[in-house]
């Protein structure tokens, strides 16, 4: 779930329901997507119920992912992905799969990674699977950006993908009173008005000025950063000349698929716009038009996490940070959280198996000299204490959800997980938003959110699918923030790794903010500090 909210949306969000009951529920479910997403993304078995599994070998490596493929098929499971990387694969089973599994020689956990099954697994793609598409055919450097302008394309893409703050659908999209779905646009800013920029630091010292001490943009394109998220229209007139299709996929189903738009939102699923906004905040370009970005030059690596289902179950999340960083990504934004459970809790084995997976897959990217970056969550709870969950599992059917009474070792993924640099949100004002979550020791900086009350004046006004604008609130566009901040210090201190470049960041952040309740010196909801740009 990305962790935005539309701006001036009143009531609190809901989770989609859990989908349960007999085959022919599964095939209208099915059908269902076919109409909205353009395509039933999965083959049909004999009437059989399929859950996806990602199984994790002891050995880390490519020999550990041999080891759990054989094992799951062994077990009866079909493997669909390997993670050589991480010592992992992806299997789709039926029946006690995972126990089975469990009890072999070699294998560290299996996990369950969706609660509703489907009818069979993901369809055979040619190109689908090779985690080093685009790398091998020279250095990315995306688009040229002299010969003009492209169009913006004309179309409407649906909301983006909402958590708190704002009425939704059924789908869990964000909706203003009395729409079923569009979030609601914003006459183009002429890059006027930006507070939440203003509140880095100076304007002379933004990046791309060439001076002050700042990167220019010619620097910063030699930066990576990977948006994480629902797909990002690199038709935009903000965007096309940063989105580098080299280094863009989709991993909307687990395995990398590098062919051309793979990367693009769809708009038959729901809140898909969402990625296309947080992009904008890293990295729209400055030229008089539109918006202005953190890191104004810098390359984009557009990564499709967001599923035909309307998920982001933990093999996205797995593929989208193994291919962000074989890709040499040196930011990786991520304003969502995993699907179908919002906190995993260690007692359960499927979700610590999903735990295990997603933390393996981001430790090998901060391996790789990424910082990864992550949205605290819209709920307005302390990380740091026992808390409730009232949405989980989000793919269930039609009954209600049930309330979990959870302890602090439930964790949201990815962003309680090992040095990931956790964001909160601040208003217009520098205080605290009341949505953001907090918790001393959980959460690492605080950067502008917004107020999903305030209008395009309170809350992030960023870029939107079809050459559009929208207005949007939430831990998501302070996340954005950091990470364009993130490609700012690696264009200064290029020989930085990823925890020398989040220590900067928080040096920079620390400095000169007051202690007190709720100031930024407070690091139960700032952490180090408000973020400012590094020098």
């Amino acid at each position: 779930m990305a962790q935005a909210h539309q701006s001036g949306s009143p009531a609190r969000a809901v989770r989609r329901r859990r989908i349960r009951g007999p085959v022919r529920m599964l095939l209208a479910m099915l059908l269902t997507a076919l109409v909205v997403g353009g395509a039933v993304p999965y083959v049909s078995g004999p009437g059989r119920a399929y859950l996806s599994y990602l199984v994790l070998a002891g050995q880390e490596d490519a020999e550990g992912a041999a080891r759990a493929g054989a094992e799951s098929r062994a077990a009866g499971g079909q493997v669909v992905q390997e993670y050589p990387q991480i010592g992992a694969v992806l299997a789709y089973a039926t029946g006690g799969f995972a126990d089975k599994v469990r009890a072999r020689p070699g294998i560290a956990a299996v996990g369950a990674t969706r609660t509703a099954p489907v009818v069979g697994p993901p369809r055979a793609m040619d190109g689908a699977g090779d985690f080093a598409a685009g790398a091998e055919r020279g250095s990315s450097q995306g688009r040229a950006t002299s010969g003009g302008r492209v169009a913006p394309g004309g179309r409407t893409v649906p909301d983006g993908r909402a958590t708190t703050g704002a009425r939704v659908t059924a789908r869990g999209r964000a909706a203003s009173e009395g729409e079923e779905g569009g979030t609601p646009t914003v006459p183009d800013p002429g890059e006027g008005g930006a507070w939440n920029l203003a509140m880095l630091g100076p304007a002379s010292g933004r990046a791309g000025d060439a001076g002050g001490g700042t990167p220019s943009a010619e620097a910063l394109h030699k930066v990576l950063v990977a948006v994480l998220d629902s797909g990002v229209d690199d038709s935009h007139p903000d965007l096309w000349a940063a989105v580098d299709p080299k280094a863009s996929a989709s991993c909307a189903d687990g395995r990398p698929d590098a062919r051309t738009g793979s990367w693009r939102p769809d708009s038959g699923v729901g809140e898909s716009g969402h990625g296309t906004h947080v992009a904008g905040i890293i990295g729209a370009a400055r030229d008089g038009k539109g918006v202005t970005g953190v890191a104004p030059g810098v390359r984009i690596a557009a990564v499709r996490l967001l599923g035909p289902l309307g998920q982001y179950y933990a093999e996205n999340i797995v593929c989208g940070m193994l291919w962000a960083a074989d890709h040499g990504a040196k930011a990786i934004n991520n304003s969502y959280f995993a699907d179908p459970w919002k906190y995993n809790c260690p007692e359960d084995r499927d979700q610590a198996a999903l735990v295990a997976a997603v933390g393996r897959a981001t430790a090998y990217a901060q391996r790789k000299g990424a910082v990864v970056v992550a949205s605290a969550g819209n709920d307005g709870q302390d990380l740091g204490a026992a808390r409730t969950d009232e949405r989980s599992p989000n793919d269930r059917g039609s009954e209600p959800a049930r309330t979990r009474y959870l302890g602090t070792e439930c964790i949201r993924l990815p962003g309680e997980l090992p040095g990931v640099v956790t964001v909160t949100a601040v208003n217009r004002d520098g205080r605290p938003s009341s949505y953001s979550n907090y918790g001393r020791g959980h959460v690492s900086l605080a950067a502008p959110g917004g107020d999903p009350d305030g209008g395009a004046q309170g809350a992030i006004v960023s870029d939107w699918p079809g050459g559009q604008y929208a207005a949007l609130a939430g831990t998501s566009m302070a996340a954005a923030h950091v990470a364009g901040a993130v490609a700012i210090a690696a264009a200064l201190h290029p020989d930085l790794g990823s925890g020398g470049l989040a220590a900067l960041l928080a040096t920079t952040a620390a400095a000169g903010c007051p202690v007190g309740p709720r100031a930024c010196g407070d690091r139960q909801y700032f952490g180090a500090g408000l973020l400012a740009l590094p020098r």
